[in-house]
């Protein structure tokens, strides 16, 4: 996947999450992880930058177990910056999917297509 596609992507996923609950960054990659091709090298410099950026906000907070962890907050700042990314990524995705169903929903549909277009020009 190109890397500036899935920073952009990456980035709303993480904002996604934060949006549930306050984090740290190693339950941020566990949950993102979970779906996609992430760990901290992609995480934490897009913590670090939207934290500068004020999209987010730090504390620590005592673990049971270890150090103190910093969680990170979304400020609203950053819940209106989700929104635009999110309106912005909800217009690509739809256009991208406009795009792809010309084709068919379905494997099957879209290989009898492609058959039937083959056996069309072949004819010709």
């Amino acid at each position: 996947m190109n890397a500036q596609f899935k920073r952009g992507i990456v980035e709303l996923c993480v904002l996604t999450e934060l949006i549930q609950e306050d984090m740290y960054g190693y339950m941020i990659i566990n949950n993102i992880s979970k779906h996609l091709d992430v760990n901290e090298n992609t995480i934490y410099p897009i913590l670090r930058r939207l934290t500068k950026e004020e999209y987010f906000t730090t504390y620590l907070k005592e673990s049971k177990i270890g150090a103190a962890r910093k969680y990170y907050k979304i400020t609203e700042k950053g819940f209106n910056h989700y929104l635009s990314l999110r309106d912005s990524w909800d217009n690509f995705i739809g256009g991208v999917y406009e795009i792809l169903n010309k084709g068919g929903k379905k494997n099957e549909e879209i290989l009898k297509r492609f058959g039937k277009r083959v056996k069309e020009t072949t004819h010709e």
